[in-house]
């Protein structure tokens, strides 16, 4: 089995790195949803050594990642977890950071606000939920790239597509999360950052 790649993951890994050295500096071991290839907790983890990166994904997924893994041997990345974020007892792990690039557009609504509450409830006092991704606000497009993706989500998975940042910030509240950053990221995407506040 070859190790599986995505073009965009190496495109879009050194922006994303950037804002992450800067909001990681103070924590300790963080919980990447949707590891996919396993190329960013690879690249992440090596670049920021004193982190402690968990990967996880669905059932799936975990061999393709165990690849990327066991080739770099990397001290600070355990082997990938199997997770579902409709499925997971949140409270029963302990992470001070959640990070997922590129899954929420991808999941159905009802998962996004599961995985939301969930990080909510796992994480303490303190700690980041952390989404890289393509954003709608006021439920508005912000570039014609992303409703042509949009369109293109939805004609491949119709629960699928861009997600609107309100509502987001909805869901994030539920559980005394706090909006702390708004990114500008390269190609109409942002990286948006939690802290849970009590």
């Amino acid at each position: 089995m070859n190790k599986p790649y995505a073009v965009s993951c190496d495109r879009n890994r050194d922006a994303i790195l950037t804002v992450l050295k800067r909001l990681l500096d103070n924590s300790e071991n963080v919980l990447e949803i949707g590891s996919g290839t396993g190329q960013h907790a690879v690249y992440f983890a090596s670049e920021i050594p004193h982190i402690t990166w968990q990967p996880s994904d669905q059932q799936e997924y975990i061999s393709g990642i165990n690849l990327w893994l066991d080739e770099a041997a990397l001290p600070n990345v355990p082997p990938p977890l199997e997770l579902d974020v409709t499925k997971t007892e949140w409270q029963d792990m302990k992470f001070d950071v959640v990070f997922s690039a590129n899954t929420v557009h991808i999941m159905s609504w009802k998962s996004v606000e599961k995985f939301i509450k969930g990080a909510g409830i796992m994480l303490p006092v303190g700690g980041q939920l952390i989404l890289y991704g393509p954003y709608n606000y006021n439920n508005q497009y912000t570039s014609d790239s992303n409703r042509q993706f949009d369109l293109w989500l939805k004609e491949r998975d119709s629960v699928s597509g861009i997600r609107n940042f309100e509502d987001m910030m909805c869901i994030a509240g539920d559980v005394c999360l706090e909006l702390t950053g708004d990114h500008e990221m390269p190609s109409n995407n942002r990286i948006l950052c939690w802290r849970k506040k009590y």
